[in-house]
């Protein structure tokens, strides 16, 4: 593929329709078809974006050979069996966040990209939001010393959100608070414990037979010192949006802001106790990026009322991390390299949230994850 454009198909008009004038606009890439089950969405998106191929069935998609590659934006419980059948049919395939809704299908995920050879992206946003690459490069350059702890959270209310929402348990969707403080080191959750807490109303318990309102996990690095904790709510806890994350270093620690598009605060060792922390308005990296897309990580389909999905209205359009995610996963299909988080490390970012789940039901038990998360 090294000479050719990667040739995508974008699966899912919702939150994915935030992704097709990336596609268009990336130097190496081609976005050659859409789909979508309802017909009438699938044809107000085609004919505003010029996309003449459109499929209504999955099936039919996957059988275009002239798909190199497909990205996944559909609701949650089909990712897992979407993702394993693309690579069945010799696809490269970037998913949505979670991985899967099970351990079962997380391998299978794993298992066919050591089979096949494809490449496997879970595109989990907050590891390529401004602010996570903002305090990636403090680390990468030595500034925040040591690493001694991290500490990440995703609160959200999703009453109103489509029918497969009410009553999820709140560590089945995780990425966003799992994969910054992994991502960070890149290092490999070992085992977790959990605890829930509070109650959501009682009409939301049956769905998955869960109670909790919150739940809050500690994590426990592979082979290191580290660990870290994350928390996370979806029903009946009143809280703005936010998605934190937080590192603590022994010579700078940053913390996110309590108010979303606050500062984030750095707190710097050894000053006088009244000049420890600074504000920090977070530069953004969209000269990581090919000159044809930089500018979305500004401004893109969110920017328009009459397309914003619900995720922007509360996210704040993720960090700018859209174009940095398409990048990465075209250049890895382009250059051969594996782009981060592959589906090892996705696979270890997912079942962290679904055993951690698993542990709050136990109280707070300790689970290992599973030997094909770990590399």
């Amino acid at each position: 593929m090294n000479n050719e454009k990667i040739k995508v198909a974008i699966v899912g008009l919702g939150f994915g329709a935030e992704f097709i004038p990336i596609y268009q606009a990336h130097p190496d890439a081609q976005l050659v078809a859409i789909s979508q089950r309802t017909t009438s969405k699938l044809n107000e998106i085609g004919d505003a974006y010029g996309i003449e191929k459109r499929y209504e069935s999955y099936e039919e998609l996957l059988e275009d050979p002239d798909i190199d590659a497909v990205h996944i934006n559909t609701p949650i419980p089909l990712h897992g069996i979407q993702s394993i059948q693309a690579l069945k049919a010799g696809k490269h395939v970037a998913c949505t966040v979670p991985m899967a809704t099970t351990v079962e299908e997380c391998k299978q995920i794993v298992d066919l990209v050591k089979e096949t050879g494809l490449t496997y992206i879970m595109m989990e946003t907050v590891v390529y939001a401004r602010e996570f690459l903002f305090m990636k490069e403090l680390y990468n350059n030595g500034e925040l010393g040591k690493i001694q702890f991290l500490k990440a959270s995703h609160q959200q209310d999703m009453d109103g959100w489509p029918d497969y929402w009410p009553g999820l348990p709140p560590m089945h969707y995780a990425t966003h608070c799992v994969g910054p403080v992994l991502g960070l080191t890149q290092d490999e959750a070992e085992y977790v414990s959990c605890f829930g807490s509070g109650t959501i109303r009682e009409e939301l318990h049956h769905h998955y037979n869960s109670p909790f309102a919150v739940e809050t996990t500690h994590i426990k690095f592979r082979n290191s010192d580290l660990s870290a904790q994350v928390y996370r709510s979806l029903f009946d806890v009143a809280r703005q949006y936010r998605e934190s994350f937080e590192v603590y270093g022994s010579k700078k620690s940053v913390e996110w802001p309590l108010i979303e598009e606050k500062p984030l605060v750095i707190h710097t060792a050894k000053r006088p106790e009244k000049d420890i922390p600074e504000n920090v308005n977070c530069p953004d990296y969209a000269h990581y990026l090919p000159k044809e897309i930089q500018r979305f990580t500004t401004k893109g389909v969110y920017d328009q009322d009459d397309h914003q999905h619900l995720s922007f209205e509360q996210g704040g359009g993720h960090g700018g991390s859209h174009p940095h995610l398409v990048h990465v996963f075209v250049e890895g299909l382009k250059t051969g390299l594996s782009p981060y988080p592959n589906a090892v490390q996705s696979a270890n970012i997912t079942c962290t949230g679904i055993l951690a789940h698993e542990s709050a039901l136990k109280g707070g038990e300790l689970v290992k994850l599973p030997d094909f998360t770990l590399s």
